[in-house]
């Protein structure tokens, strides 16, 4: 079975509900087929038809329910969370989901993430690479790190589409072309120098966009731990090799230094839908049998890896 692992859906009702919150980076996902407009899901399966695709795991990410006000960020989460029940419902054999959880309200998030696997069904979790301003690291979320590791759940760690707090990104048209990538980077090393990947060892962490240039920095990463005893628990080339990292990106010399830093087994197809659709979802699928790897490679990403990460059946 060919899996998807990053694809995103966005009902227009919760992109309204996060508005009416305060929200105001709710227009970036009103584009044709994100949501459930007429016709939107009939499409996106004509899309992942034609790329071979048969199963899309689905994430609010970037549209989290990350709110102040702790019942207006329960109100969401379980609003979106009941949203993609039902289209999983209604086409179990071509998506799953991942829960949207209220953080920073850890508790609330704890018991809405519970509620999400054990009752509806999720496959795993999402969470954004920042939390209204606090990183993954913060030790207010040690229980809901906690409530993951006891499920040995899957987590997708999407940037938060918030420039690194850099006028630099933010005011020059750059948020997703390099901030989202820089984002993944320096979230997933806040998880790693936070220890919490090294506390929480079953949870299965998965970064977007071949990790966000991680694998290019990996030895100076290394080199830097090792000459400055940097706070990470272990060497960060040997932390990061426990995660698996997805496909976006669509640059083959890219996906061979992936592959070759963190291993193929460690790499999950994902396509970043519906950000790229019709041709540009076809290539995200593509373009790795066509990167040079060698057969069993190909397989494994394209086909096998996801099922050491994801319960599918």
């Amino acid at each position: 079975m060919r899996v998807d692992v990053h694809a995103h859906y966005f009902p227009a009702a919760y992109l309204d509900l996060l508005k009416s919150y305060g929200s105001r980076r709710t227009d970036i996902a009103r584009i044709p087929c994100a949501g459930d407009a007429d016709g939107d899901i009939d499409a996106r399966l004509r899309m992942m038809d034609a790329a071979g695709v048969d199963l899309q795991i689905l994430s609010a990410t970037p549209q989290m329910p990350y709110l102040e006000d702790a019942g207006n960020a329960v109100a969401a989460a379980r609003f979106v969370n009941d949203r993609y029940a039902e289209l999983v419902a209604a086409h179990p054999a071509r998506f799953a989901a991942l829960a949207a959880a209220p953080l920073p309200h850890t508790g609330e998030a704890v018991e809405e993430t519970v509620r999400a696997l054990d009752d509806l069904g999720f496959v795993g979790a999402a969470v954004s690479t920042t939390v209204l301003g606090r990183t993954l690291g913060d030790p207010a979320f040690e229980a809901y790190w906690a409530a993951l590791d006891e499920r040995s759940a899957p987590v997708f760690v999407h940037a938060a589409g918030r420039d690194l707090d850099s006028p630099q990104i933010a005011d020059h048209g750059l948020t997703w072309i390099v901030g989202a990538p820089f984002e993944d980077a320096v979230g997933v090393l806040h998880l790693l120098r936070a220890g919490v990947t090294a506390r929480y060892p079953n949870i299965k962490f998965v970064v977007p966009h071949l990790g966000g240039g991680l694998s290019f920095l990996l030895q100076r990463i290394d080199d830097n731990f090792l000459h400055y005893h940097e706070a990470f628990p272990d060497v960060p080339s040997t932390l990061l090799r426990r995660m698996w990292f997805d496909t976006v990106g669509a640059h083959a010399p890219a996906l061979r230094e992936t592959v070759e830093s963190f291993g193929a087994d460690r790499v999950l197809l994902g396509s970043d839908f519906p950000y790229f659709q019709g041709d540009l979802y076809t290539r995200a699928v593509r373009y790795v049998g066509e990167a040079g790897l060698p057969a069993e490679q190909v397989h494994a990403v394209l086909d096998g890896n996801v099922h050491d990460v994801f319960d599918l059946s």
